[in-house]
């Protein structure tokens, strides 16, 4: 192992959804442990260097860590980027496939033969929106015995590339555009039947058109049909931080319990945290992601966790998102946590 002191700064990058990193950064909690090891922490996503913030998608960066989605970190996985996962959390939110009342879709059944939408990112990126929104048609069709080959599913364009949003003009003085704004658009222009919508965003843009909801599985008692790109999300780390500094890895994982622990015993606090993260009203959050929040927001590597990445991986495999399959088995790291279980009977 290389000297303690030889690594001074460290790249982190979360997604701007419910995460105990997210929680941690606005805590202070990250930075705090950090300073006591003499390690800066550096945010990706603040970047104002378009290959510095690529790394939130290809997670190319050396002494970094990711918190967020599974599709980029997968995607990474397959392509041979070298990362450990290290941790999964699974915080459900609402998932759901909505229309318009005037196509005189009701039922899931009613979809057989109409036209789904799904947002296409230009190349460059792996496309995690249009993985994130077939999985959720797979999942609904499921439940009524169908298929996505009863439906006809309909690209609607993406234009820009996700790395664009942190350059230029800013749109009306925000950092990012409203997720789903093309697939609304897409809806309203009668171009597709039914698009599917996640998280925050999804329940805001369905409350401004009075969308119908077709169906809502997001908290479903079948975990295999909540299994989405943020259900579960996965913590990450480059091959370089997990071998010349695994007490650093540790010191993220033992920070993120206080994290946990914090969260069980401050509801209203987290619920106003996620709000600010995800960009959104404390009552939307209260909606997307259920009264017990503060409940769900622990990390771990329990079987199940790693089942459920495994089973999202094969799915992405079988979609053509991947470059190569690998065993997602292979992919995780026991070792922070063996130190830290270590430490604490120490």
């Amino acid at each position: 192992m290389t000297e303690k002191n030889s690594v001074s700064e460290i790249w982190y990058t979360r997604c701007p959804v419910p995460t105990p990193v997210g929680l941690a950064v606005q805590l202070g909690f990250l930075d705090d442990a950090f300073a006591k090891e003499g390690v800066t922490l550096n945010s990706i996503a603040d970047s104002q260097d378009r290959a510095v913030r690529a790394s939130h998608f290809d997670h190319h960066l050396a002494y970094s860590f990711r918190h967020g989605g599974n599709v980029p970190p997968i995607r990474a996985r397959s392509e041979g980027a070298g990362t450990r996962l290290v941790g999964i959390t699974w915080t459900d939110e609402f998932q759901a496939i909505i229309t318009l009342p005037e196509t005189g879709i009701r039922t899931t059944r009613d979809l057989v033969g109409r036209r789904f939408g799904v947002p296409r990112r230009p190349a460059g990126i792996v496309d995690f929106m249009a993985a994130t929104a077939l999985k959720g048609l797979v999942s609904a069709l499921s439940l009524e015995g169908l298929t996505h080959r009863d439906v006809e599913i309909v690209d609607i364009a993406l234009t820009r590339s996700v790395l664009d949003e942190r350059e230029g003009p800013q749109l009306f003085g925000l950092r990012g555009r409203q997720a789903y704004g093309a697939e609304v658009a897409a809806l309203l222009r009668g171009e597709v039947d039914a698009i599917y919508v996640k998280g925050t965003a999804g329940v805001a843009v369905a409350n401004l058109i009075a969308a119908h909801a077709v169906a809502e599985f997001g908290f479903h008692p079948d975990p295999r049909i909540r299994i989405n790109s943020g259900s579960p999300r996965v913590l990450t780390v480059d091959e370089r931080l997990a071998e010349d500094r695994p007490d650093l890895v540790t010191t993220i994982l033992r920070t993120l319990q206080r994290t946990s622990a914090w969260a069980e015993a401050h509801p209203e606090e987290v619920r106003r945290f996620v709000a600010r993260e995800a960009g959104a009203s404390e009552n939307v959050v209260a909606v997307a992601n259920g009264p017990d929040l503060h409940r769900h927001l622990g990390i771990g590597l329990e079987p199940e966790l790693i089942d459920a990445i495994a089973h999202y991986k094969d799915f992405l495999h079988e979609w053509g998102f991947l470059a190569a399959d690998f065993d997602v088995r292979a992919w995780v790291d026991e070792r922070p946590w063996a130190a830290l279980s270590h430490r604490v009977a120490a």
